[in-house]
């Protein structure tokens, strides 16, 4: 009966919804569209990021994000019948396999594939083609792809080991130049009084209490890259300074991808997705001058959907080629 009753969903193509699910360290975005490609209801919950809150949460917030998106649009979660995954921190396969089978065990569907939060940002920009994304959210990662397939990665170290150019760089240089300017060590800034409001210090000389607080993870400290961009903005040298070094660092990065798949004679797109593009040319002037050095064709662009869409769109491919396991090229 149950065999049945699966094999009717499949077939009834009406009914049948496609998941794709974008989670990172601060947040996790889900969409869920129709075969015609319209997308019923979206939904958002906390991180979903498996390295840093673990697979129980990780895959807890992306369930709730599914419910609260499924009252809402009035569907039932029954008619999804197929998923993609795209979150940061799954690059070993151990752990990518520990989430898909912790979610479908929570949802029961079977054709479940967890890719890295750039893979589903990648197709996002280019649908398969070469071509390289960018993301620099909480953190900084790059991916790119070239004709043959071949994938390279630059960045995704984590706040330990990288994170340049990334929401959590940002703010930690910002705190560097707090505390030498707070010290005489360094230029004076606005940054200080900023950083005193965000962190709820009485002033930039206790900021050193309010930063090491338990309360203050990376997605806190991430937080903190927006008053840096405010700063800039308002002309202060040393955040413009900070912004202009981490669109340098973004650029290392793409460079870097760029040479590893032989992509600097070719106009390679690079797709931008981040909120600390919200940074604008202020970022990606630099970022793009270094790109440039190597691949004098290359140019930015942005996503023609949201990366939870492209998600949603690779499970759509899966489910209709009947593949399972793997994302579509």
């Amino acid at each position: 009966m149950a065999a049945k009753q699966a094999t009717k969903k499949r077939n009834d193509t009406s009914r049948q919804l496609f998941l794709g699910v974008d989670g990172g360290g601060t947040k996790t975005h889900i969409v869920l569209m129709k075969h015609s490609g319209e997308i019923v209801c979206e939904g958002l919950a906390g991180p979903s990021n498996p390295l840093r809150v673990g697979v129980e949460t990780a895959v807890g917030n992306i369930i709730k994000a599914v419910n609260d998106a499924c009252d809402e649009g009035a569907v039932s979660r029954g008619d999804i019948v197929a998923a993609t995954l795209g979150l940061a921190g799954v690059r070993r396969a151990d752990l990518r396999q520990r989430v898909r089978e912790r979610f479908m065990k929570s949802l029961g569907v079977a054709n479940v594939v967890v890719v890295t939060d750039a893979e589903i940002a990648l197709y996002a920009t280019t649908r398969g083609k070469p071509g390289l994304v960018v993301i620099a959210g909480t953190g900084s990662i790059c991916l790119g792809k070239n004709a043959e397939g071949k994938i390279a990665i630059s960045g995704g170290w984590g706040p330990l080991a990288g994170d340049e150019g990334g929401g959590v760089g940002i703010a930690q240089t910002a705190l560097h130049s707090v505390a030498k300017a707070s010290d005489g060590r360094g230029t004076a800034t606005s940054l200080s009084d900023r950083a005193a409001e965000y962190f709820r210090a009485s002033g930039p000389e206790n900021l050193i209490v309010a930063i090491y607080s338990p309360q203050v993870d990376n997605t806190r400290i991430a937080g903190f890259a927006k008053f840096v961009v405010e700063a800039a903005q308002d002309g202060d040298a040393v955040a413009t300074g900070i912004l202009k070094d981490a669109g340098y660092e973004l650029g290392l990065a793409a460079r870097a991808v760029i040479l590893k798949l032989g992509l600097a004679k070719t106009k390679v797109p690079i797709g931008c997705v981040g909120s600390v593009f919200n940074a604008g040319e202020m970022l990606t002037r630099d970022m793009i001058d270094t790109i440039r050095k190597v691949a004098p064709q290359a140019f930015l662009t942005k996503p023609d959907v949201l990366p939870a869409q492209a998600a949603a769109i690779m499970a759509q491919l899966r489910e209709i080629n009947g593949r399972n396991g793997s994302a579509p090229r």
